[in-house]
């Protein structure tokens, strides 16, 4: 859904709540773990911390969405359960107008309080300008013992928008991925 101005807490709750019956937009879930044709396959994955108290800090980063503290993207809730099944909004500032995208928790990896690995994909839903699947995952590297973040995406544009901006598109991508994984960094260190 696109707006001329930044919509209202009102209006991302009510979108929130007409999120909640709503289908996933692609399928199957987990397709972010191969490649998928008619997908753009996109990853990074760049060292955050280094041992186990960066590791448990990155963990605790990712369960509090601290990924989106961008400035220019949002999530609502702002602290939304990282379970499956639950709904969250992406407010995202373009060039002139905002647009708030809806997705839903489609799986978890790891556990959420032991473990050297953790993290979640959430999937698109059929009111998200874009149609596919993203994997936020934190991990200990056990050859070197660093904190690794990585971001696995696949996307194809579903709003016709997104279809004639996908030049633009592709670049919010890519600076969403570079922004978050320098908030996740920012967060490891700061706590």
């Amino acid at each position: 859904m696109f707006f001329v101005h930044r919509p209202s807490q009102q209006a991302v709750d009510h979108f929130l709540d007409d999120s909640r019956e709503l289908q996933l937009s692609y399928g199957p879930v987990g397709i972010v773990k191969g490649e998928a044709a008619g997908y753009a396959l996109d990853e990074m994955l760049v060292a955050i911390g280094k041992g186990t108290a960066d590791f448990e800090r990155a963990r605790e980063a990712l369960l509090t969405w601290s990924h989106f503290d961008l400035g220019w993207a949002e999530l609502f809730p702002r602290r939304a359960p990282v379970a499956v099944g639950t709904i969250v909004a992406v407010l995202i500032r373009h060039f002139g107008f905002w647009s708030l995208n809806g997705c839903r928790v489609v799986y978890t990896v790891g556990s959420p309080t032991d473990g050297v690995r953790f993290g979640f994909a959430y999937g698109t839903l059929t009111n998200h300008a874009e149609a596919g699947e993203e994997l936020f995952e934190v991990f200990l590297d056990p050859g070197t013992d660093e904190v690794m973040y990585r971001i696995r995406a696949t996307s194809r544009p579903r709003a016709t928008l997104a279809r004639l901006g996908q030049p633009i598109v592709r670049a919010l991508q890519a600076s969403f991925r570079r922004d978050s994984a320098a908030a996740m960094k920012k967060a490891v260190q700061a706590r």
